[in-house]
């Protein structure tokens, strides 16, 4: 079985055990951005959008965790997020979540889930 590398995200071994990172899929001017966390769990992946003002949650390349690693944080306005499920747990968002991204892993990297398109994100609100 040949992996289909237009999918890919990254190598599995990119992202740290309890870690985040940043992705671009897809192509033309607006490209899905999006953020992949790896929990013991799992890996889950979410477009990099606050809910709260729709703008991006890291300043900087792959920091999208609080200082301990324990939550993803908005950058902005301080905002924290479950790493597992998206959920806003604090600040002007509380109560909202991230939009989820559909990722599978296979043959150690992580890829967009089949039928999953970078497109369907383009036109992610925030409200």
């Amino acid at each position: 079985m040949e992996i289909d590398l237009s999918r890919v995200l990254c190598a599995l071994d990119d992202i740290p055990v309890d870690g985040a990172r940043g992705f671009v899929a897809g192509q033309g001017d607006c490209p899905l951005r999006g953020l992949l966390v790896r929990t013991r769990g799992g890996v889950h992946a979410y477009v990099n959008r606050c809910p709260h003002a729709g703008h991006g949650l890291n300043l900087r390349p792959h920091e999208f965790l609080t200082p301990d690693g324990s939550l993803i944080l908005c950058h902005s306005h301080g905002a924290l997020f479950e790493k597992s499920t998206g959920t806003c747990v604090a600040g002007p968002c509380a109560g909202r979540a991230l939009t989820a991204v559909p990722v599978r892993i296979e043959a150690g990297f992580v890829l967009l889930a089949d039928g999953v398109e970078a497109a369907s994100f383009e036109h992610v609100e925030a409200v």
